[in-house]
């Protein structure tokens, strides 16, 4: 016997059926491609996060690094100031007490 030809309406519903399936499977590769998209997203904003923490990091030792250079010379420059002043003072010390003696003795 030959094999009868599908009716029209048949030949849609095996369509139907044909294009749901490409349907559904097109919805899970959707869903799997917006997934991988959300976990990409959380890495790179968790990898820039760790980035930013590491540079601000760097950054302050730096500049804390910078800071007490010039704090060390700041007290250089105090330790030889006050030197300069005491050899100055020193040197002035004994016209002074001339002075001193000179004003309170009658000549």
């Amino acid at each position: 016997m030959a094999e009868e030809e599908p009716s029209v309406l048949q030949q849609i519903r095996r369509k139907e059926v044909e294009l749901s399936v490409k349907a559904d499977q097109a919805r899970r590769d959707a869903e799997q491609i917006i997934t991988d998209a959300k976990r990409e997203a959380a890495d790179i904003l968790k990898k820039a996060e760790t980035d930013g923490t590491q540079a601000a990091d760097e950054y302050s030792k730096k500049r804390l690094a910078r800071v007490l250079n010039e704090v060390e010379e700041l007290k250089r420059l105090g330790t030889e100031e006050a030197e300069l002043t005491r050899q100055s003072g020193e040197e002035n010390l004994s016209k002074a007490a001339e002075k001193i003696v000179k004003a309170v003795t009658p000549e």
